[in-house]
């Protein structure tokens, strides 16, 4: 990102960094990451991620990032449910770099999925000071529950403790107020697949559906002021695969970039945040476009 494209993006942040607690220097995100045995393309598109959402970051003075990986669904010595989180050079997090050489660790064979035990296990990752905290969860299977005692308030209640955004990449869909597909939604704006590899926004974006995966991941990833993403979007690669990677890391940043409310009201949050990423986004592209055409 050179300076004119970055001095865009910085400026449709400024009015939300103004209205929302102080704006974040660094981030904490932690990837929890379904081991079944179905998820091993989600595994590497998740390598290609983290370092995009870095560079990203840095671009706009985020500096010293940490990623921490936690791992779901791996059967692992006889456990069909294991959850493990996983050393980052060392630590709890790490650089990175670091996070991908530690992902290859991951594996891709198990059946039980809980990814409120996987949850439940990032809230031990203590987070840094004055560090935007997200956590990614991706799978492609409804909810296996592995611990009774784990409910959906108790977790809401943690990640709200800490300022902690959710966002979930799942087999779950989305519509736009009119009707028409969205890949993904954070509060009432959905993200839209332009046909280019970019992307559109819409607004009254809604899930669709009241399956056991809505209400586990869909509903709580929204609760926090995070966004929901369809899984299927992603697998259907090509063009689809780059609009739907491009609108992921674009609300990442929107997110990370400032500091949520102690208390996040999620469908204002998501609706300004959405709004005024896109925003920056898109005249990036523009100009993007503009440059490669002269």
């Amino acid at each position: 990102m050179n300076q004119r494209h970055l001095a865009v993006v910085v400026a449709a942040f400024a009015a939300l960094s103004a209205q929302a607690a102080p704006k974040a220097t660094t981030a904490d995100v932690i990837v929890l990451m379904d081991e079944s045995g179905s998820m091993a393309g989600e595994q590497a598109w998740m390598r290609t991620v983290v370092p995009t959402l870095d560079t990203e970051l840095g671009a706009l003075g985020l500096t010293g990032n940490r990623f921490g990986l936690t791992g779901f669904g791996a059967t692992v010595a006889g456990k069909p449910d294991y959850v493990r989180s996983f050393s980052i050079g060392g630590s709890q997090l790490g650089t990175a770099a670091d996070w991908v050489t530690a992902s290859a660790g991951l594996v891709a064979s198990g059946s039980t999925e809980d990814g409120w035990a996987a949850l439940n296990q990032a809230a031990t990752i203590a987070p840094r000071a004055g560090a935007a905290r997200n956590l990614i969860l991706v799978t492609d299977e409804d909810r296996d529950s592995t611990d009774p005692g784990l409910t959906f308030g108790g977790l809401l209640a943690d990640m709200q403790a800490d300022r902690t955004l959710l966002n979930v990449v799942v087999n779950s869909t989305f519509r736009c107020g009119d009707g028409s597909a969205a890949m993904g939604i954070i509060g009432s704006t959905g993200f839209k697949a332009d046909g280019a590899g970019g992307f559109s926004t819409c607004t009254g974006a809604f899930a669709t559906g009241a399956g056991s995966t809505r209400a586990a991941y869909v509903d709580l990833a929204l609760a926090t002021g995070g966004g929901a993403w369809n899984l299927n979007i992603l697998r259907n690669g090509g063009l689809h695969a780059e609009s739907f990677t491009s609108a992921f890391v674009a609300g990442k940043v929107g997110e990370i970039i400032t500091q949520p409310p102690a208390v996040p009201e999620p469908a204002t949050w998501g609706l300004a945040c959405a709004g005024l990423l896109v925003a920056g986004w898109a005249a990036r592209r523009r100009a993007c476009a503009t440059d490669a055409a002269a």
